[in-house]
């Protein structure tokens, strides 16, 4: 019995209107509100909010990592290593990128599911994350919004089976970028939707009528993918769903199409709400069509209490529309007159890439005191060589100091630094990420998040922020 054992979602807390879209542009709203990632977020550090707390639910290390997305840090460097490394995953596994295609996330799911069912791994776990872009005052720019998603798939505590699948390629330029391209292009698009993506998705649901002998009334839920909500609801009605009861929410109103995370993020939507012994069917669309057919077993009773999508959706921070585009770097902002950064040693990030990816210091075992970044000599008892690999990323705190820098080379100014003293002891000094300068308070917590810190000669410099605990007092 192969199916997913465990999922985790991530969406950023920052909302953009779409009203204040159409009123900067004098345009139509579609209505409610899209996901906006912050300056220092991309797919990679999203993918790592996913797949951390993935992995915490899980009983063992994945046999493998596949990483789905469109908009990868990298054209020639597998995303996955990198997602792995900063999730602190065991090195001994199987690392893959889906990309290319809208359609990657279920892919990879597919791909995951014959690992395991072919015995080639116990589980693996599936991450799916996006930011894509539109131009402004496009539709696109409106519709896309930007999350994550991490789904486990193996064979012990399955929450939902996989009963079945079918596949199918369709050649058509309907969306898509070059080499080049900011911006996602597209084609007319009532050819698009018609010929497309209607055509393609009713093949494929068909297909499973045909193979599995099943039609719209055998399942609870039918979660379908749609690249806006008129096309969704239509497909939906040409299949003879019912809209009310049995189409799954596409989060549209909430934040809006993320791309690979969007099929993915409606099935962890569903299994927040699904009942045991439901048949779930999941289709997926771009240059072709998936779909999934789900079985809910017992395990969802006990372990959707407080897993749900619902309760991370729910947090919104509003952000204006011209702070959106700061963030995008749509606009040209004057720079703080400040020398350029060092270049950055490779061989020393490699070196130190344990610290730097999973913020990895060290504890000393003669006193028990932790310090980062790792070192020889314990700072309080003086031991030599005595000390042990400490992981700090998954360790809470509280901040202990603060300043607030006006002239940060970030894209925001002023930002915010911080110290950290953690729980179980160990300092760090950070930035603080999604903390206005007027919110950080001394005895504020925080957690550690891993974030985006600049591009430089070509590399993305990442490393680990502090932000405050959601719900949590300053003591």
């Amino acid at each position: 019995m192969v199916g997913i054992t465990s999922f985790q979602a991530y969406i950023p807390p920052y909302r953009l209107s779409r009203g204040e879209i159409a009123r900067v542009w004098s345009t139509r709203s579609l209505g409610g509100n899209r996901a906006v990632a912050k300056y220092d977020e991309d797919s990679l550090t999203m993918a790592v909010e996913a797949v951390t707390g993935c992995a915490l639910q899980g009983r063992r290390q994945p046999d493998g990592l596949f990483f789905a997305t469109t908009t990868g840090p990298y054209k020639e460097k597998q995303a996955a290593s990198l997602l792995a490394a900063a999730a602190d995953l065991s090195r001994e596994i199987r690392t893959s990128d889906f990309s290319g295609s809208l359609r990657a996330g279920s892919m990879a799911i597919q791909a995951a599911v014959d690992a395991v069912r072919g015995d080639s791994a116990k589980s693996i776990m599936v991450a799916c994350a996006d930011c894509r872009m539109g131009k402004a005052k496009s539709p696109f720019e409106q519709i896309f919004g930007e999350g994550a998603v991490a789904l486990s798939i193996g064979r012990e505590d399955v929450l939902a089976t996989i009963e079945g699948s079918c596949s199918i390629s369709s050649e058509l330029l309907d969306v898509w970028r070059d080499e080049g391209d900011s911006f996602v292009r597209s084609w007319e698009e009532r050819f698009a939707i018609g010929e497309g993506y209607l055509k393609v998705m009713e093949k494929v649901i068909s297909r499973v009528k045909s193979e599995y002998g099943l039609g719209p009334k055998d399942f609870s839920k039918a979660v379908l993918y749609g690249p806006d909500g008129r096309s969704h609801a239509l497909l939906a009605k040409r299949l003879g769903f019912d809209m009310a009861s049995q189409v799954q929410d596409p989060l549209f109103n909430e934040i809006g199409n993320t791309g690979t995370a969007a099929l993915p993020l409606m099935i962890v939507a569903a299994l927040g709400e699904a009942n045991p012994g439901d048949l779930i069917l999941a289709a997926n669309y771009g240059d072709g069509g998936d779909a999934l057919i789900l079985k809910v077993t017992e395990n969802i009773r006990v372990y959707r209490q407080n897993k749900g999508i619902r309760n991370i959706i729910e947090r919104k921070i509003p952000i204006s529309y011209e702070r959106y585009m700061n963030w995008k770097g749509m606009v040209a902002v004057h720079e703080i007159s400040r020398p350029p950064s060092p270049p950055h040693s490779l061989t020393c990030l490699w070196r130190e890439s344990r610290a730097v990816m999973a913020l990895y210091g060290s504890r000393c075992l003669h006193c028990g005191v932790p310090q980062y970044p790792a070192q020889r000599v314990c700072a309080e008892c003086q031991a030599k060589d005595q000390l042990e690999n400490y992981r700090f990323s998954d360790k809470k705190g509280r901040i202990s100091a603060y300043t607030v820098d006006h002239l940060t080379t970030n894209l925001e100014s002023p930002a915010v630094m911080g110290v950290v003293d953690f729980e179980g002891g160990g300092r760090l000094m950070c930035e603080v990420t999604e903390c206005e300068p007027d919110e950080i308070r001394v005895g504020m917590p925080v957690e550690m998040c891993f974030r985006k810190i600049g591009l430089h000669g070509g590399v993305h410099r990442y490393f680990w922020k502090a932000r405050p605990v959601v719900g949590s007092s300053v003591q």
